[in-house]
């Protein structure tokens, strides 16, 4: 598989656009959004900010407040190599397993905050028929989550990466 290097650059910029509107569609902010793919495309998963900066054509304040959000919500991390005094965004080894195993305590949340909208509105009214189906989707997700996570460790074993 060719490196980035080796691909025209303008079909790289056309994919991180690409990638980046379908992730924010999902919901991710649109410049994080395009920071991640970035990342993701560079060689080394990482880059500095002038380097996103560059890459992106964007504004240096438009990427700190980008890596700001993606860092909090586990997608990127902050690095600083000994001597230098540049920071460094890289995103995470197996990056999609972490933010996943914590989703566990973020389901549990919404399944309490639900439950009290459902007791709020009554379990018999159309609303809160609503959002007991919505509490009863969290929940299956909640008891489900654990052994998708195991599922996916086993296929990596089996499956080694086509890198």
């Amino acid at each position: 598989m060719p490196d980035q290097a080796e691909l025209p650059p303008a079909a790289v910029a056309r994919f991180v656009e690409r990638f980046a509107l379908i992730f924010s569609e999902a919901g991710v902010p649109r410049m994080p959004a395009r920071i991640f793919v970035g990342l993701l495309v560079s060689p080394q998963g990482q880059l500095t900010a002038a380097e996103l900066s560059e890459q992106l054509k964007v504004s240096p304040a438009a990427i700190s407040g980008a890596v700001r959000y993606l860092t909090q919500v586990g997608l990127v991390v902050r690095e600083r190599e000994p001597g230098q005094r540049r920071d460094h965004y890289r995103v995470q080894n197996d990056l999609w397993y972490e933010p996943m195993t914590n989703r566990e305590e973020q389901l549990t949340r919404w399944i309490d905050a639900l439950s009290e909208g459902i007791a709020a509105l009554g379990e018999e009214s159309s609303a809160g028929q609503r959002l007991e189906e919505t509490r009863q989707f969290f929940e299956f997700m909640r008891a489900e989550l654990p052994q998708l996570l195991i599922k996916w460790r086993a296929y990596q074993q089996q499956t080694p990466p086509s890198l």
